[in-house]
């Protein structure tokens, strides 16, 4: 049975029965500001009539949003629905060339911004996407001069709403009465770590069922509190942001600027926080080095309640007792240790916190088990409406991802490629070429895996990402690259090794762990690139490498590898905009120093394309000499 249930419906539910209460709070100017849901309700009702009558906004349209998390993001997404019309996200940070991409993807024909340097980049490429007639921006500062055809202001476009809507008051149910939970709410692009975005069509149902079946595990309150910070292009904020709110009533926060990110996530203490494994190595590395860095006092409590926090987070992750003293101590330690590192992160109120996008390291989840933040690794994908397993809070293994959602299924394909089953499965990529790979309603991301005897799914890697070592051992990348950025000095790892006699790395340096490091050593550097080449800086990560590798099978441990003198950036296309790795890309680009690191040489230059005139770069290999041990 088909259902006619949809987000703005389901908004003008939440707006009826909870007309005064909060649904969203944007900081401006220090001062949080609070949209009810009535206000909601109006802000899309008007634009949507603005978008109809002025710009004949049509069913199946697409309208596409670039800009940070705003309401205005929300109001238009909505907006563009009401209509029957399909709402785009693009990343923010997207330089020109995707923009032509995206635009002249998905052949929209109205573009909504966020403010002068996405109008300037829109302008900058105008004849490149000919079929975009509108761009309407919501942040005026810096737009008082421009005069140009296309352009207008969203605050108008609401005034201008308003005034429609005298004559046309129930134009928001007209136009939402015949909508189907079958129509494609959003077009949701994949994160492109193999290949170009594919533009992934999931229907107002899609949206839904993902929300609900992930509720159904972890209960969401009536006004529970969440940040987003997260790029709203994101399928996984897409889903807590927009639709689990208009099912629970929960509040979202939209912080001032992404530097203020940090600072708001302790003003607000959200009840729920979505992160991929970069946020949590960032905040670990922090800490420790932070607490290397206090005084005697200060290390010498940590250091005793420490161990009772390791032992807390191990009865919780392995499944043992803990006895009556050590559940004292802990709860000592919490009064008097962890409570307070929790909420100088902003994660006092915390009742869950998702890991999304990628897998994240034993050792980091160890670490914020023992100070009393419930992590919980999740699995899916942008074909799968975002999450589609998580840990129970009862029941968590470390590796793994979790286990289904309600109303999922999951079994693993003849050749080890993991299957999915749910109602949450996208309609279709927007362009035929582009063929999923979904057979009898079972689909696959191209990952590898198995399931467990208590129905945990363990992801391996990708297929194309598995290595084969020479005594004919395979070998998964991601779980050494994860070991290696165990290290608070390490912040990105890339492994490599297919064909070749032993596994190599490019490494990034965590700039501020590393740089904290250094001031402590009275080392002098400019920046990052300088940073890096440091020999004692080199000394540090050898060590570093060599620690963390020693107790891996020998045909798993890294011998070589190098310090690249720049971070991985998606403006240099090494990483998407949710900051997975773009293995394929970092291979091609970096072929001539992976191939040095397989010579005998002791340096290799590599072209240096962010400078100004092309430099290059000599980076040292850094060959380790580590031994299997011997049982």
């Amino acid at each position: 049975m088909k259902s006619d249930q949809t987000l703005p419906k389901l908004l003008a539910e939440r707006a009826k029965n909870n007309p005064n209460e909060v649904a969203l709070r944007q900081k401006s100017l220090g001062i949080w500001n609070e949209i009810t849901w009535e206000q909601y309700y109006q802000n899309v009702e008007r634009l949507a009539i603005a978008l109809s009558e002025q710009y004949h906004f049509k069913r199946e349209e697409k309208l596409v949003i670039i800009g940070e998390n705003r309401p205005q993001w929300l109001f238009s997404q909505m907006a563009a629905q009401v209509l029957g019309g399909i709402a785009v996200g693009i990343y923010q940070e997207s330089l020109s060339h995707q923009l032509v991409y995206y635009l002249n993807d998905c052949k929209a024909r109205i573009v909504i911004v966020e403010d002068q340097e996405q109008v300037d980049k829109l302008l900058e490429i105008e004849e490149e996407i000919p079929h975009v007639e509108h761009i309407i921006y919501y942040d005026d500062r810096g737009m008082r001069h421009y005069k140009h055809d296309k352009l207008s202001y969203l605050d108008n476009l609401i005034e201008t709403g308003e005034k429609l809507l005298v004559d046309q008051n129930d134009f928001f149910t007209t136009k939402t009465e015949r909508s189907l939970g079958d129509d494609v709410a959003i077009i949701a692009y994949s994160a492109a770590t193999t290949g170009p975005p594919k533009g992934a069509m999931l229907t107002h149902t899609n949206l839904i069922s993902a929300a609900k079946n992930l509720e159904e595990i972890d209960r969401i309150e009536s006004k529970d509190d969440y940040l987003s910070f997260l790029p709203l292009a994101w399928i996984h904020e897409q889903v807590i942001t927009v639709t689990l709110p208009l099912i629970k009533g929960s509040v979202i926060n939209f912080p001032e600027r992404p530097s203020t990110v940090l600072s708001d996530l302790r003003e607000i203490g959200p009840h729920t926080l979505l992160a991929p494994p970069r946020v949590y190595q960032t905040i670990m590395s922090n800490f420790t080095t932070r607490i290397q860095g206090a005084t005697w006092f200060k290390r010498k409590v940590f250091d005793t309640f420490q161990k009772y926090g390791k032992k807390f987070a191990q009865s919780k992750l392995e499944n043992r007792s803990l006895s009556a003293w050590e559940k004292f101590m802990y709860k000592l330690g919490d009064f008097v240790v962890f409570s307070a590192i929790r909420d100088h992160f902003g994660l006092a109120r915390i009742k869950r916190s998702y890991v999304a996008g990628a897998a994240l390291s034993p050792e980091v989840f160890h670490f914020f088990h023992s100070i009393g933040v419930n992590l919980k690794q999740t699995y899916g994908g942008t074909e799968l409406a975002g999450i589609a397993f998580v840990h129970r809070d009862d029941d968590i293994k470390v590796n793994s991802s979790g286990v289904p959602i309600p109303n999922t299924e999951v079994k693993i394909g003849e050749d080890g490629v993991i299957l999915i089953k749910n109602p949450a499965i996208f309609a279709k990529y927007l362009h035929e070429e582009h063929e999923a790979e979904v057979h009898d309603g079972w689909l696959s991301l191209g990952d590898y895996g198995y399931i467990d005897e208590d129905g945990h799914l363990f992801i391996l890697d990708r297929k194309e990402n598995i290595i084969k070592a020479p005594n004919g051992e395979l070998v998964y990348p991601s779980a050494v690259e994860n070991k290696l950025k165990v290290s608070p000095y390490i912040q990105e790892a890339i492994t490599f090794g297919q064909d070749r006699p032993y596994l190599t790395a490019i490494i990034n340096i965590d700039m501020t762990s590393v740089g904290r490091w250094a001031d402590n050593q009275q080392i002098i550097y400019r920046g990052y690139s300088d940073l890096s080449k440091k020999s004692e800086v080199i000394d540090l990560i050898e060590e570093e490498v060599t620690r963390l590798m020693s107790d891996l099978p020998e045909h798993e441990q890294v011998k070589r590898f190098i310090i690249l003198h720049k971070q991985f950036s998606a403006n240099d296309g090494e990483l998407t905009r949710t900051l997975k790795v773009r293995r394929k890309f970092i291979k091609e680009k970096y072929a001539d120093a992976i191939e040095g690191m397989y010579a005998d040489a002791g340096e290799i230059n590599i072209d240096d394309e962010t400078r100004e005139f092309g430099d290059q770069v000599n980076l040292q290999i850094i060959k380790l000499a580590i031994k299997q041990e011997v049982a």
